[in-house]
């Protein structure tokens, strides 16, 4: 083994304590993965494992029943709940033939780490530590985050064959990380992409959201457009389809791309990023002249976007808010308030930031010779809402300054006119042809039940 070398890994107490225990009975024990990985590149790891030559029974009698969870036994895995933190102990092991292209028909205890970290995807988390032998490296993993690199440990197809989702894990570390992809990885990724079919949506869209927000999105969206048509198949008719419009210079899956990088790494708005123009593929059209255009196609990719969310199960919440941004992202209304108030009222006043958001990303992806312009037409709408909050600004009923009962104490009782006189007090109120004041509203429901 390729162990001593001296580093500086801070663990915590908790796993000195753990580590220590196991080999005060004359077993081998370790940190090992992701945590040893972050630590050498300085960042503070947020789940701590241990792997060990001990047998889970023997793990259990080292360390008593109590705080112990034995569900993941069969797999030579037992949790370690301390402090308000789970800490995963796995004893050495190899892994049995793959028959899923995700789990192993069975595991075989070993005693030798080397063996337990061969099995292990990439370099970089396949590195183990304890304070006796120091940092155990045989795979050359801290090379590897000295050279930016994302490495399959052993044969790169192996190991896709053996759990496919560990192409979007190198994906995932890529585009967080900012990690190139060594070549051979990267060949094999596009090779056994469609491996993915095999995996479950919701191991997938696990990994998919820490691409899309990840600092290296741009890249890996471009470099592995396949690995993502196997995922998502429609974006394959946008990849290529060049816009022929002077708005644009890039074919629509280059503008999307370009889009998704362009907004803050949060997944609602790299999400409406990309699907934002899913829809264009099935409304290009060419005029006379040879210009492309795509009418409709914010409410054909809205429509889209929630068939491919549903598909992938998204949450509701942010399949709702992410199919509004698309759904109205394409629409310039006059940058006045009146307007605009109209548009707060159509996404609702938390997610209109956001829809500004994506309208910037949306434009920063364009012809730079239109940028400007449509940059500080956004700006526009940006004040209006940024003084329509500080006004308390109307943009639903519930804002105005009477509600359903001041309606029905004016005699309008049937429950349609009641909401049909407060939606006509709201839209006067938006449109500046009245104050939302409580005098002036009474004044005006008299009126329209004198109607």
């Amino acid at each position: 083994m390729k162990c001593g070398e001296t580093v500086n890994i801070n663990m915590p107490m908790p796993v000195k304590q753990m580590i220590a225990k196991i080999q005060s009975k004359g077993f081998d024990a370790y940190a090992v993965g992701g945590c040893i990985r972050d630590s050498m590149m300085g960042k503070k790891p947020s789940d701590w494992d241990i792997c060990t030559s001990a047998a889970p029974e023997e793990v259990l009698a080292i360390l008593g029943q109590k705080n112990i969870v034995e569900n993941g036994m069969k797999h030579g895995t037992v949790t370690v709940r301390l402090e308000h933190q789970n800490y995963e102990i796995t004893t050495f092991r190899t892994d049995g033939e793959y028959l899923d292209n995700r789990h192993p028909k069975n595991v075989t205890f070993v005693k030798n780490l080397k063996e337990d970290l061969s099995r292990r995807d990439f370099t970089i988390n396949a590195m183990a530590y304890n304070d006796e032998q120091g940092l155990c490296d045989e795979f050359d993993g801290i090379k590897d985050i000295q050279n930016r690199l994302i490495r399959c440990v052993g044969d790169p197809d192996q190991r896709f064959n053996e759990d496919a989702l560990r192409i979007l894990r190198a994906l995932r570390f890529s585009s967080k990380l900012g990690f190139d992809i060594e070549k051979n990885t990267a060949d094999s990724i596009h090779q056994n992409a469609g491996l993915l079919v095999k995996i479950s949506a919701e191991r997938i869209l696990s990994e998919f959201v820490k691409i899309l927000t990840g600092e290296n999105v741009e890249k890996i969206l471009t470099e592995y457009a396949d690995v993502f048509c196997v995922l998502i198949p429609e974006i394959k008719p946008m990849i290529g389809l060049q816009q022929n419009n002077p708005h644009h210079i890039y074919d629509v899956w280059t503008h999307t791309i370009k889009a998704v990088a362009a907004v803050k790494p949060e997944i609602l708005l790299r999400t409406a990023a990309l699907f934002h123009d899913f829809g264009k593929p099935k409304k290009h059209k060419v005029d006379q002249n040879g210009i492309g255009h795509f009418k409709g196609h914010p409410e054909e990719s809205a429509k889209m976007t929630e068939e491919i969310m549903t598909r992938m199960r998204f949450d509701n919440k942010t399949k709702k808010d992410v199919i509004i941004l698309v759904k109205w992202h394409d629409v310039r209304v006059p940058a006045e308030p009146k307007y605009v108030r109209r548009e707060i009222a159509r996404t609702g006043p938390k997610l209109y930031p956001e829809l500004l958001e994506l309208k910037r990303a949306d434009a920063l992806a364009q012809n730079p010779s239109t940028i400007p312009d449509k940059l500080a037409y956004i700006s526009q709408l940006q004040k209006i809402y940024d003084d329509e909050i500080a006004n308390n600004g109307v943009f639903s009923v519930k804002e105005l300054a009477v509600n359903g009962y001041d309606v029905k104490n004016c005699n309008i009782k049937d429950g349609k006119k009641i909401g049909e006189c407060l939606e006509m007090l709201c839209g006067l109120v938006m449109d500046g042809a009245i104050k939302n004041d409580r005098a002036v509203l009474l004044e005006k429901i008299k009126e329209f039940a004198a109607q």
